[in-house]
């Protein structure tokens, strides 16, 4: 099964080799017919500390690192 890929902006960069980053997704409502945004943040393993609030990054899925990090990034998304 192929690893998911998600592309967010970084919203914390405070832990040791660990950023927040937020994804957003928008949809159709099935009924309203009207744009929802939904979003959530997930944990993300950076082991060069490269990456700061405000970048625009992709992050795949992977093994179990952490209590809560189950993503590492890949790279910096371009825009």
């Amino acid at each position: 099964m192929p690893k998911r890929i998600l592309q967010g902006t970084v919203t914390s960069d405070k832990n040791e080799q660990t950023i927040t980053v937020l994804v957003e997704r928008r949809f159709k409502h099935p009924l309203l017919q009207k744009t929802v945004r939904k979003s959530k943040k997930y944990r993300a393993h950076d082991a060069l500390n490269q990456f700061k609030v405000g970048d625009q990054v992709r992050i795949q899925e992977c093994a179990p690192i952490s209590k809560t990090k189950r993503w590492t990034v890949v790279t910096e998304a371009s825009a």
